[in-house]
C-alpha cells in the first residue's frame, strides 16, 4: 500500500524509469516489509538546469539529484526501519545514477490508518476485516 513519488534530476529517460522503479520496490519490501503487488511507484524527470541547491543548478554544480517521497501506514515500521531505508535508497540511487548531490532527499510520511486507503477502503477497514478471518 505504499505509494512512493520520485523525482530524479536529468532528461527523461524510459529505460532509467524502470530500473529505478525495481530497486525502488526491491528495497520497499526488503527494508520496509511492504508487499509488491500493492506498491505504486511514480517517476518524474527534471532537467539539471531547473533542479537547484543554494540557488546553484544541478547543471552548473555538475551533479544528480532526487527527491523520493513514500506514503505508509503510521506505526507499520520500526524507526530502525525508516533509518535503514533512507540510507539503501541514497546508496542504491547513488550506484545508479552516479555522482548525487548530499542534498537529494528521502521522506517517509506516516498516514493514518483511517485516512488512507486504496480499492475504495480504508487501511484500518482492511487490518480490522483480517482480524476477523
Amino acid at each position: 500500500m505504499p505509494i512512493i513519488e520520485l523525482k530524479v534530476s536529468g532528461q527523461e529517460d524510459a529505460a532509467l524509469a524502470k530500473k529505478l522503479a525495481k530497486e525502488i520496490g526491491r528495497l520497499t519490501k526488503d527494508v520496509l516489509g511492504k508487499k509488491p503487488e500493492v506498491t505504486v511507484v511514480t517517476i518524474s524527470f527534471l532537467p539539471d538546469h531547473l533542479w537547484f541547491v543554494d540557488s546553484q543548478s544541478l547543471a552548473e554544480l555538475k551533479t544528480k539529484s532526487f527527491h523520493l517521497t513514500i506514503k505508509i501506514s503510521d506505526s507499520t515500521n520500526l524507526k530502525i526501519d525508516k533509518a535503514n531505508y533512507i540510507d539503501s535508497v541514497h546508496k542504491s540511487l547513488a550506484a545508479i545514477l552516479g555522482t548525487i548531490h548530499p542534498v537529494s532527499y528521502t521522506a517517509i510520511q506516516e498516514m493514518k490508518a483511517d485516512a488512507y486507503g486504496y480499492n475504495g477502503l480504508t487501511i484500518e477497514h482492511k487490518y480490522i476485516h483480517n482480524q476477523k478471518k
